[in-house]
């Protein structure tokens, strides 16, 4: 018995991406088969196609990590029929980083739809003790949609740069899952937030998400003087600068004196220069972050129960199309997530 699924065999752009009927994948003692709903696209699914030295994937590879599903094989836990979501983040191994909740810092640490099979198909198997009840008064695309990226703001805004109430955030850029998410989240913790937007309408949208002052990139060439003239000459406590090559030098003068740069991500390359100046003479932190722990997972589901953080949907594109929504996602384009429903 087979099912439809879009995949790779060979890392490439999007034309290498293929759809077609694939065996439905065995289910391992400790996993259980879910029927996809509804699987959102990331950067991360652009980056794994592409390929970088030693990822090491068994072909053919399936992309997709933030899925919504139903529970199709029944087990102690779990009855056939369930709606579920799936943490992405799986523990291969315990360490001394698990043990104290760091999940994802342990080498064995892997991200569904990145090392192993995700859900761009039909089926998809996944450990157990990764299945989540859908939260209530979501659809699968919604339920979708703030998982991966919810996960990532979640550790990235309060575990690393440890955001306190009335401290001003600047994210760079509005338009993927990760910032969409990281604007409300911001302001759900009490911070005031500035974001630089590609454009009218993704200001316009960024500010029904929470942002207190937006300036079009491409608009005004030097945007960071009209953030300095809007702060009167004073700097961002945290600075969420996921683009990289293009704005990294921008983020180390426009970060206040002990501020906080954050990144979980390089949009526009991962090689920018860095004046080391500021970083002392402002004794600024530069700061990692990926992805997150099972128990941040749960508790940005809590977010999405209490409304605290809302899906943001770009388009949803049907799993036989799924190639165009790639496509859309490499434009740059988009404002929030791209969802593929088989």
């Amino acid at each position: 018995m087979g099912m439809n699924a879009l995949y790779f065999n060979n890392h490439g752009d999007s034309s290498v991406l293929k759809y077609g009927e694939l065996p439905i994948p065995d289910v391992k003692e400790g996993y259980c088969l879910i029927r996809v709903d509804a699987c959102a696209l990331n950067r991360l699914d652009l980056w794994v196609l592409q390929g970088w030295p030693n990822l090491g994937l068994n072909f053919p590879h399936i992309g997709g990590s933030d899925i919504a599903g139903t529970v199709v094989s029944g087990n102690t836990k779990w009855s056939e029929g369930e709606k579920v979501v799936i943490d992405p983040g799986i523990n291969t191994k315990r360490d001394k980083f698990t043990d104290r909740g760091e999940d994802s810092l342990s080498p064995g640490y892997r991200v569904i739809g990145e090392h192993i099979p995700g859900g761009f198909a039909e089926y998809v198997t996944v450990p157990i003790e990764n299945l989540r009840k859908a939260p209530l008064g979501f659809t699968s695309e919604e339920s979708a949609s703030s998982l991966l990226v919810g996960l990532t703001a979640y550790r990235m805004l309060v575990h690393r740069a440890n955001l306190k109430a009335g401290e001003r955030v600047l994210i760079i850029g509005s338009g993927g899952g990760v910032n969409s998410v990281a604007i409300q989240l911001a302001k759900y913790l009490g911070g005031t937030v500035h974001v630089v937007c590609g454009g009218v309408k993704k200001s316009r949208n960024a500010m029904k998400l929470g942002a207190r002052y937006t300036v079009d990139y491409t608009a005004e060439l030097d945007w960071e003087r009209h953030l300095k003239i809007q702060n009167e000459g004073d700097g961002y406590d945290v600075i969420i600068d996921n683009v990289g090559a293009k704005t990294w030098s921008k983020s180390l003068k426009l970060a206040s004196q002990g501020g906080r740069i954050i990144t979980v991500g390089n949009t526009t390359g991962p090689i920018a220069e860095t004046d080391i100046r500021y970083i002392f003479v402002k004794q600024l932190s530069i700061l990692g972050s990926t992805m997150g722990s099972h128990d941040d997972f749960d508790k940005v589901l809590e977010l999405l129960s209490k409304k605290a953080i809302k899906p943001i949907i770009d388009s949803i594109i049907p799993l036989a199309e799924g190639k165009s929504a790639y496509e859309r996602m490499n434009t740059g384009t988009h404002f929030g997530k791209i969802v593929i429903k088989p």
